[in-house]
């Protein structure tokens, strides 16, 4: 292989490494705040938590105005001018668009207090914690805007440290409320969490030296509406993908009651928290890269190839180990009460493979520009999606969600595809081809054992593969990074 290309893999493979380190964390912290919702509250617990971090997520995302998006292309623009007062001026119009957006979302919760109990528990149980609730509106878009201002100044340690330090704080302060009050505990516990964030990334956010300037009324109307209008449509989008996450566990809980949301919550917690950290630390590095040769079709293609494989490659044994130990890594992480989501949750691994390679083509249509396209892609998505998982559910229950994940997956690399293909001239690379085939056709055949093969002999049976599925995985990243060169040169420095 080459050497750019095999620069542009080894690229990939630092990046994944690197921040997939401060995500892992993040994800170790997850499973023991997730077993000790399980123990202490069980399916019921889990379910409300879900609903209230549903309401407040997407109530957050309609009055951000996509300031954690768009406002760190801005700072980190004039980061790159030098010029420490425009950096100045860009920061301070950040901070009170924070402020205006942050009372915004606290004042809509406060109000509609008593609807969203309404409309989401179908009573008025829960009005008092909407209205605790509404406090963290403000806390968390405080919170982002400085986590926004250390990415834009490429202060990545600060805030890597901050993302963890504030998890971690977050854990302990949270945990004696779920011990000694229960279910009455889960709201002020979401709180006292968004608190402590938010302490914690001031303190990182006040290592940052910036230069005092006044700041007119017109200055801070031009600098925001730049920032707003940006990222308007990318979190509508990401409203419109919370909105479907909400009327699903709405209908969920009006159909199968709140146990069954909690089983939802804890499936889709298991694969997009762990699996979540592979693109998350990923996307970190791909976007502004993909973004830097865009313009270039031959070279946006062969980087969008690239990486789908290398998440492939990365992902793959992953996945099918957690699919062969999938009961055991439920009652470790939950508890024996949550193995009836095994079902669904076999079906959502499955689709992840499909999701590793859209998730590499959608980041085309930002990196281009085409924000109004992505916008009407995910809307698309969004809606059929929720027709499926109601459909899905309707039909076969929990295991109808997994099943109609699978199928909304199958839909969207259809989608993504065409579209790039018709706007792009976009097409897969042979060496693609190849490894989706060789990996998904392996997840297939443990997915057949694990589910029709009632005994220990399926993890005999299935073993094999492990083993075939790794050794796979490894000859093909040496063959693009020369793998274990890379590892020597680590452990050498």
């Amino acid at each position: 292989m080459s050497n750019p290309h095999q620069s542009a893999y080894r690229q990939i493979m630092k990046a994944t490494s690197i921040f997939g380190g401060v995500q892992f964390y993040q994800i170790i912290l997850t499973i023991v705040r997730t077993k000790i919702v399980a123990v202490l509250l069980g399916t019921q617990g889990m379910g409300i938590a879900g609903l209230l971090t549903s309401v407040t997520t997407l109530i957050s995302g309609l009055t951000n105005f996509g300031l954690g998006v768009s406002a760190v292309k801005n700072v980190a623009e004039a980061n790159a001018t030098g010029d420490l007062k425009r950096v100045a001026i860009v920061s301070g119009v950040l901070k009170k668009l924070v402020w205006i957006t942050g009372f915004i979302g606290m004042a809509v919760v406060l109000i509609l207090s008593p609807w969203l109990s309404e409309w989401t528990f179908g009573n008025n149980d829960y009005t008092l914690a909407f209205i605790g609730l509404s406090g963290t509106m403000l806390l968390v878009t405080l919170t982002s805007g400085q986590y926004v201002l250390l990415q834009g100044l490429q202060r990545m340690t600060d805030l890597a440290k901050a993302n963890v330090l504030g998890a971690t704080l977050a854990l302990f302060v949270s945990v004696p409320l779920y011990y000694y009050y229960g279910l009455d505990g889960i709201a002020p516990a979401m709180v006292l969490s968004a608190l402590t964030a938010l302490v914690v990334a001031f303190y990182f956010g006040s290592k940052v030296s910036m230069a005092s300037v006044p700041l007119a009324s017109s200055t801070i109307v031009k600098e925001g509406k730049e920032m707003v209008k940006m990222g308007l449509l990318l979190s509508l989008s990401g409203v419109i993908a919370t909105a479907s996450a909400y009327l699903i566990r709405i209908y969920i809980s009006r159909t199968g009651g709140v146990e069954d949301v909690g089983l939802f919550n804890a499936g889709f917690a298991i694969v997009n928290t762990y699996v979540g950290m592979i693109f998350a630390a990923m996307a970190t590095d791909y976007y502004p890269r993909l973004s830097a040769v865009a313009n270039s079709l031959d070279k946006a293609r062969q980087l969008i190839n690239q990486q789908a494989e290398m998440a492939l490659l990365i992902l793959g044994p992953l996945l099918i180990v957690f699919l062969i130990f999938l009961k055991f890594a439920i009652v470790l992480l939950y508890s024996a009460q949550f193995v009836g989501v095994i079902g669904m949750v076999q079906w959502i691994v499955l689709a992840i493979f499909l999701k590793a390679v859209t998730w590499a083509m959608g980041f085309m249509l930002l990196a281009r520009g085409a924000s109004k396209l992505f916008f009407y892609s995910e809307l698309v998505a969004n809606i059929y999606g929720l027709i499926l998982n109601i459909l899905g559910y309707y039909l076969l229950g929990l295991e109808g969600l997994g099943i109609s994940f699978f199928v909304g997956y199958v839909l969207s690399i259809i989608q993504t595809f065409l579209i790039l293909k018709i706007r792009y001239a976009f097409r897969f690379e042979i060496e693609l081809y190849k490894t989706f085939f060789m990996q998904f056709i392996m997840a297939l055949v443990c997915f057949l054992l694990v589910r029709y093969i009632k005994s220990s002999y399926s993890y005999l049976l299935a073993s094999p593969l492990i083993v075939f599925v790794c050794i796979y995985s490894y000859s093909a990243l040496n063959s693009r990074i020369n793998l274990i060169e890379l590892v020597k040169s680590r452990l050498t420095k």
